[in-house]
């Protein structure tokens, strides 16, 4: 393993790299996560694949500097200093949740380059109204930000859309753990504030992956309550080359049968 900062602005972006492939794979890891996780997959990959992850802006050990939120070209820009540095000219795209949604960003912006994309319990595949709200509007901003500090009001909104359920079970009790300290809060807020412009337009998506023949492998959780597999069903709609697997396990899907999956797909 070898690790290394992209200068960018004023800020560095903080890759790790692992195996010694012919082909670059780009991993981007999900909220509260780092570039690490995605090191148990290179004992399937690495021989095939030059792994290289990223820690996203206000994770691991990427300094995000420029005192506003991170935008597509930004996102761009460092994608395409990865490849100038690694010296690939193309590659292979794989995230996972929150990183799933930046990979669809990566698709809007950058599809030519790809040549497979691997999405693993992606976010992205519908919209969040919660997220919308709280990170595109004036209200939602101030309200969003009140409730990082004043917690109330938000307990008992989620309470209550449980009770009428307008949300799952699954859902309530993800949110609930994600949001019980001031600490899990301010995360939320900075990383959502921070991150809030990675808002992929799904149809646009599709067409770059048709356009540019994308071969697109989706993994979801057959537990999976946060993300679950309908939501891929929905997106595979056949105008583009897409598979779609069903693993054996709930949201957290970077393991060994995930690398497996990516390796039989790849080659």
């Amino acid at each position: 393993m070898s690790s290394f900062f992209l200068p960018y602005l004023k800020s560095h972006f903080h890759t790790i790299r692992h195996g010694t492939g012919e082909e670059l794979l780009i991993c981007l890891h999900g909220f509260g996560e780092n570039a690490t996780s995605f090191s148990r997959l290179q004992h399937s990959l690495g021989v095939h694949f030059t792994i290289v992850s990223l820690d996203l802006p206000l994770h691991g050990q990427t300094e995000w500097r420029e005192e506003r939120p991170f935008t597509m070209e930004d996102l761009k820009a460092v994608i395409l200093l990865m490849l100038q540095h690694y010296h690939f000219k193309t590659f292979s795209l794989a995230g996972y949740s929150m990183g799933g949604r930046v990979s669809l960003c990566v698709v809007q912006q950058l599809a030519e380059r790809i040549d497979r994309l691997y999405l693993l319990a992606p976010d992205g595949l519908k919209d969040n109204r919660w997220h919308m709200f709280a990170t595109q509007t004036a209200l939602g901003k101030r309200l969003f930000k009140y409730c990082t500090y004043h917690p109330q009001l938000f307990y008992g909104l989620l309470h209550l859309g449980r009770k009428l359920r307008f949300i799952s079970r699954g859902f309530h009790k993800f949110t609930y753990n994600s949001m019980d300290t001031l600490a899990k809060r301010e995360r939320v807020y900075f990383v959502w504030t921070c991150m809030g412009q990675m808002l992929p337009d799904r149809d646009i998506c599709k067409q770059q992956l048709k356009k540019y023949r994308v071969q697109t492998l989706l993994l979801f959780g057959k537990y999976d309550r946060v993300i679950p597999p309908a939501l891929g069903v929905r997106f595979m709609d056949g105008t583009f080359p897409c598979e779609m697997q069903v693993l054996e396990c709930g949201h957290h899907l970077i393991n060994d049968d995930a690398g497996d999956a990516m390796l039989s797909f790849s080659f």
